[in-house]
């Protein structure tokens, strides 16, 4: 699967700032996904957006704003996408928000940096914002979904699951191990092969 930049979606100067921003706020969660925030460098960001990074600089100031920018995106994303798996009959509810969570699968490296953030709660500013994102999604889940304590708790974690899977890149080893070939079914049992499509291959950079 080939990486993105914003040379395949656009030139970067026929762009307004806000699209430009997007579409580095895309690539960087892609870099970021796949490297973490520490291993993650503004110069391999602006490399994958197609920009100088003296750019990626000016437009964003620091590597922790930037890493803070795009997890504030994800949780945001995160969240409108539940938002709109919402209309429909509530016993559906949790089948059709867990589908809407598989799909942010589509943007390499979504999910990934939501994870690093979890990891990341130590960093003064970094996991002010983690904590926040993760606070408003479980508030989400509980008060618009109408989920129980017990519901968010089993939701969540296997959200938490499938983070696992998508950063151990475990789809490369379905159908030769035992282990990853029964997580991935008992996750998505009626989109394993969708969900090998979207992941990356081990050796892959993002």
């Amino acid at each position: 699967m080939s990486s993105m930049t914003i040379q395949d979606v656009a030139p970067a100067a026929r762009m307004k700032a806000a699209d430009r921003r997007e579409l580095i706020l895309a690539a960087a969660t892609a870099v970021f996904g796949a490297k973490t925030y520490v291993g993650t460098t503004t110069d391999e960001v602006a490399r994958a957006a197609g920009v100088s990074q003296p750019y990626v600089v000016r437009l964003f100031g620091t590597k922790e704003k930037l890493f803070i920018a795009v997890i504030e995106r994800a949780y945001a994303r995160l969240i409108d996408e539940f938002r709109r798996a919402l209309p429909g009959d509530v016993e559906g509810r949790a089948g059709r928000m867990g589908s809407a969570y598989t799909g942010l699968l589509a943007e390499r490296g979504m999910l990934p940096v939501i994870a690093n953030s979890t990891a990341l709660g130590g960093e003064p500013e970094i996991g002010r914002v983690a904590r926040a994102g993760f606070s408003d999604i479980w508030r989400f889940i509980r008060d618009e979904a109408g989920f129980s304590a017990e519901e968010t708790r089993e939701f969540m974690a296997t959200g938490m699951l499938i983070n696992a899977i998508v950063g151990l890149r475990l789809t490369g080893d379905y159908g030769n191990e035992v282990s990853a070939t029964e997580v991935l079914e008992a996750c998505f049992p009626d989109a394993v092969e969708k969900v090998r499509a979207f992941l990356p291959e081990i050796g892959e950079p993002w």
